[in-house]
């Protein structure tokens, strides 16, 4: 059964003085990741997390001295494709925490890496 309880959420930051003060929030649930943008028009991209394949943390001069960072997602999503989660609070619990629900998820749909890659249709799980 899928909890679309929030697990984590941040704001994207300005990098010199570390507010939140954008209109782009994050949100990780324990199968997907939501992006909102905008403020007139608000769009909401998410991607689900067994669609993840890598993560990388990227830290600035600026962005370590105001505990941020940009995690650089590599993912299989048709719509998102590859994304920054851009100047966030304490980012490396962040990206462990992402990595451990992505392997959960995928542990769970029985995807692996290869099936993703080649992957035509947009199938939840076990080519259902």
């Amino acid at each position: 059964m899928e909890n679309n309880e929030i697990l984590w959420s941040d704001r994207k930051r300005w990098i010199l003085f570390g507010l939140p003060w954008s209109f782009t929030k994050y949100s990780l649930t324990d199968n997907r990741l939501l992006i909102d943008t905008g403020f007139f028009t608000t769009n909401t991209d998410e991607v689900r997390l067994y669609r993840i394949n890598d993560l990388s943390l990227t830290r600035n001069l600026l962005q370590k001295m105001g505990n941020m960072g940009t995690i650089k997602v590599n993912s299989y999503d048709k719509t998102m494709g590859n994304f920054e989660i851009k100047n966030i609070k304490n980012p490396q619990e962040v990206k462990e925490k992402l990595s451990r629900l992505v392997e959960e998820e995928r542990d769970k749909k029985r995807v692996y890496a290869r099936e993703v890659m080649g992957d035509d249709c947009d199938c939840d799980h076990d080519g259902v």
